[in-house]
């Protein structure tokens, strides 16, 4: 049996093979228990739980990670055995490739899973084309990485490839600066968040309710009906006026009365005013005051908030006010203002 365990093929022992063997299908039973057991339970236990991230964690575990480590199994159990340097480096290639290739898929997917936590996290909406592009960015930067350590691991000089890439990505920018700019700006507003989808801005004398945030363009639907087309890198060049975030609505209008309007009815008007606004729903009274004698009016400036974002609730209460002044006016006789002129003719 000793002489048997000391016959050589290919410059190893059967001994040799047996403990190899004995290794390779020890190590491919511990992984498939952690198979079977460990991760299982961690799905389990991942399904109760609310957030997807622990769930999309064991599912990396399971396509990427225990793949990686029968390799790894089969790699340091092959240590065992005496091959010719051909064999060794063929052996040593193509297990480098194997982790850099599950290695690559792991860290992409890991970095993806925790940006989107990250955004979970902080409560913000994401566009589900803008998020597949960031992912799609992820994924190409992690595979460049990968690719030029596998070529140093070949012992392939990437110094002069790396020069190239510079050189080629310098005249790549210059052709493609327009869309480059427009890039970095869709970068900038996915991170920065100056709006989001369903926000309603103002940009100059253009506005309406963001539809899709692209990598190139972003798209308006404004309030007559079109659609705006607006490049990235103009949006983040641009005064944007954001209402989503504002609480509420802060109004200044004037009224403008007859000069004959007699003194004492003038010092009602404030209180008049503000007894109409305090009686509305969803407003705050701030002042009513006679702001300026001008050409043909005594005019009187009344501030007021409305107490909501909500464009057609404003002009709802600024209606109220309105219908609101005309009356209490017609009912004390008080007379509107409107552009007149006095002409007085002397005889001589």
């Amino acid at each position: 049996m000793e002489d048997i365990l000391k016959i050589i093929f290919w410059n190893n022992t059967v001994k040799d093979y047996l403990v190899f063997a004995a290794v390779l299908v020890g190590s491919m039973i511990i992984l498939l228990i952690i198979k079977k057991i460990i991760v299982v339970r961690l799905k389990k236990k991942a399904a109760t739980t609310a957030t997807t991230i622990d769930d999309s964690m064991v599912k990396m575990l399971n396509r990427f990670i225990l793949p990686l480590m029968f390799f790894g199994a089969i790699y340091f159990s092959s240590n065992l055995l005496v091959f010719t340097d051909s064999v060794s480096n063929i052996i040593r290639i193509v297990t480098f490739a194997l982790i850099i290739l599950f290695g690559a898929m792991a860290l992409s997917n890991l970095l993806i899973l925790l940006f989107t936590g990250y955004l979970e996290k902080k409560n913000r909406a994401t566009n589900v084309t803008s998020m597949k592009w960031i992912s799609v960015l992820i994924k190409i930067i992690v595979w460049i990485c990968a690719l030029l350590l596998f070529l140093d691991n070949l012992n392939i000089e990437i110094t002069a490839l790396l020069a190239g890439l510079g050189v080629g990505g310098i005249a790549i920018a210059f052709a493609l600066n327009s869309i480059l700019q427009d890039l970095f700006s869709f970068v900038t507003i996915f991170f920065d968040r100056p709006f989001e989808i369903g926000d309603f801005i103002n940009v100059g004398d253009m506005s309406g309710t963001i539809e899709h945030i692209g990598i190139k363009t972003t798209r308006v639907r404004s309030l007559s009906g079109e659609q705006l087309v607006f490049s990235n890198n103009d949006l983040t060049n641009s005064r944007i006026r954001n209402y989503k975030h504002m609480k509420n609505r802060r109004i200044a209008f004037s009224v403008g009365v007859t000069y004959d309007t007699p003194s004492i009815k003038l010092r009602q008007i404030p209180d008049m005013i503000k007894k109409i606004i305090n009686d509305l729903e969803n407003t705050k009274y701030d002042r009513v005051h006679l702001k300026s004698f001008d050409d043909s009016s005594i005019t009187f400036e009344i501030v007021y908030y409305v107490l909501s974002q909500d464009y057609t609730m404003f002009m709802d209460v600024q209606q109220d006010i309105n219908f609101g002044i005309k009356d209490v006016f017609d009912k004390n006789a008080i007379e509107f203002a409107f552009p007149t002129q006095t002409i007085y003719i002397q005889k001589q």
